[in-house]
């Protein structure tokens, strides 16, 4: 009892530190947000000239991070709102609403009256009522030098089936913040953690609000149990029995005066209503996976897939010390499996390819017969079977070997790795290296009919900040390949050092507007010293694959990666940021 008492005193005494930095962030921030909350009113007033709907076709969405990527429950379509954008010397922040048609792989801009106020690292969901309904929640407004934040904490609906937004005002509901993370559990939208930021401090949650999509109103919980420790960017998932799975996230604390320190968290929670219908009694529980989990990251993307699995995308992992910080980005994938409680990394088989569905033929023909050959050929297609048994046993969708890597034996496995070398060939070295997403972080995913896609995203090399806007999807059931349906564009890739600033004050004023996509461009003097820079770089040949653009360039990007991260990078990083550099251009020269 005396262990549970002193328990039961340092949760209370956190809660009230807590408290008190809460509202110290809040007093500091105040001033911040009354400056910024002129400059929302003035776009505010901008978007309320806009009196009906307007649907235009329209290019793919301008570079982009921190916005939202959500499925339309009723239609083969995206839905993309939001999100943010660096070039170096200005911040820009969207509220723009994007369709993407799965089928025709085209984009729609919808100017749609009164929208949210421009935002990024909000939060979405979906719902089918009523035709369906985008609900948002929070996230964070930066002023153009990015030194200010403006915290939201107003809740918004989009009606899918007339296009119209309407802010509904419920009071009760969490504090202003971003990072945080919500979903859809039976009736109620739940909304877990996140953080608040001013110039000078910072705080993060881990408190839990429930919103009634019923009777419209707000309500705290408070979960029994020992709960996650205050964080942003965790996973948040539901269970098919009604529970709410944590997983990761981010946080930081200050060191000393003007160091902090990030934590990237690898624990588990399971947030369940063990209430009886009709009431709610929400208890927090810790949960230890098997299987192999994530690296530490932050930054990762999120989404459900089949079968009652998650997939985790990307992320970066940062290495601080006092003076630096660098970080590893990834582009990897873990699924996690909500009914066995298990991890499992994914990684794709590669495409069929027309000799290998004959050699299939034939060895099933062979087996039928019942010989001799068919004995030895099922030795030699043995991972082929190992793979199918994968598939077939469980439907998983991910596989720990490459399939096209058969195990050493003795006879004709020597001849068989020559006619898989002929077909990588023939296919033009698909298999040799095959299209994928560049390493990332705070990209956009989300699945629909089994297939995952991820949108846009950043990456750094040294001070450079590449803000993306491809396209890639993934079919989570075969595994097989990522698919390019939007290749990465070289000439968005703006970056203006701090020393043009003076010279472009001018445009940089224009831009602290609020960033209008594609409109916000710049002089034709740049564009063409843009131009001149990038055909320094190796071009790519007529019909030349990624993969032997990589072996012939490799050490020009290495050179260029190494310039701009200086000579105390680790090589292998410098490497893998040449590799991503290489992508990049070659994905908007193909």
């Amino acid at each position: 009892m005396v262990k549970k008492g002193k328990k039961e005193k340092k949760v209370k005494g956190a809660e009230k530190t807590a408290a008190k930095m809460e509202k110290k962030v809040s007093k500091r921030s105040k001033r911040e947000e009354e400056d910024l909350e002129a400059l929302i009113a003035e776009f505010q007033a901008l978007d309320s000239k806009k009196t009906q709907v307007v649907e235009t076709a329209c290019p793919p969405p301008s570079p982009r991070l921190n916005a939202s990527l959500s499925v339309h429950p009723e239609k083969d379509e995206l839905i993309l709102f939001g999100g943010e954008y660096f070039n170096g010397q200005k911040t820009f922040l969207y509220s723009d609403l994007f369709f993407y048609n799965i089928k025709k792989n085209s984009w729609t801009k919808a100017d749609v009256p009164n929208p949210p106020p421009r935002r990024c690292a909000h939060q979405a969901v979906v719902v089918s009522q009523a035709g369906g309904q985008l609900w948002v929640f929070g996230g964070e407004f930066a002023s153009p030098d990015g030194e200010q934040f403006y915290h939201y904490k107003d809740l918004w609906v989009l009606h899918l089936a007339t296009k119209t937004w309407e802010q509904i005002k419920a009071t009760g509901g969490p504090s202003g913040r971003s990072g945080h993370r919500m979903v859809a559990c039976k009736r109620q939208l739940v909304v877990f953690g996140g953080f608040h930021e001013s110039t000078r401090d910072y705080v993060y949650y881990n408190d839990v609000y429930t919103f009634n999509l019923d009777t419209f109103t707000w309500a705290r919980i408070a979960p029994s149990g020992t709960a996650p420790s205050p964080r942003s960017g965790c996973q948040m998932t539901t269970t098919p029995e009604g529970g709410i799975i944590i997983y990761g996230g981010y946080s930081k604390v200050k060191v000393k005066k003007d160091v902090d320190k990030g934590s990237n968290h690898t624990d588990m929670f399971l947030l369940k209503n063990e209430g009886k219908e009709g009431k709610d009694k929400w208890a927090w529980s810790r949960m230890n996976s098997a299987g192999v989990r994530p690296t530490p990251r932050s930054g990762f993307s999120l989404a459900v897939g089949p079968n009652n699995r998650t997939v985790l995308f990307g992320g970066v992992y940062d290495e601080e010390d006092d003076e630096s910080l660098e970080g590893d980005f990834y582009n990897d994938m873990y699924f996690y499996d909500m009914g066995k409680n298990r991890w499992f990394t994914g990684q794709l088989k590669g495409p069929k390819t027309e000799k290998k569905k004959r050699r299939r033929e034939k060895k099933a023909e062979e087996e039928g017969a019942g010989g001799e050959p068919g004995v030895e050929t099922e030795a030699l297609q043995e991972p082929v079977e190992i793979v199918k048994e994968i598939v077939g046993e469980d439907g998983t969708v991910m596989t720990i070997k490459q399939v096209i890597s058969p195990p050493s034996a003795q006879g004709g496995v020597s001849d068989l790795e020559s006619e898989e070398e002929e077909e990588g060939s023939e296919a033009g070295g698909a298999e040799v290296a095959m299209v994928e997403p560049c390493p990332r972080s705070n990209a956009m995913t989300t699945v629909k009919h089994g297939v995952l896609y991820v949108y846009g995203g950043m990456f750094e090399v040294g001070d450079r900040l590449f803000t993306l806007n491809d396209l890639y999807s993934v079919d989570l059931h075969k595994m097989d390949e990522w698919k390019v349906l939007v290749e990465m564009d070289p000439k968005t890739q703006e970056w203006l050092e701090e020393s043009d600033s003076e010279g472009s004050s001018d445009e940089s004023d224009e831009g602290a507007t609020g960033g209008d996509d594609e409109e916000d461009e710049s002089d034709d003097s740049e564009e063409e010293s843009e131009e001149g820079e990038e055909n320094d770089h190796p071009p790519v040949k007529p019909g030349e694959e990624y993969g032997d653009y990589l072996s012939r360039t490799e050490q020009y990007w290495v050179k260029v990666s190494r310039a701009n991260m200086g000579p105390e990078a680790k090589e292998k990083k410098v490497v893998k940021v040449a590799r991503a550099m290489a992508k990049v251009l070659y994905d908007g020269l193909v």
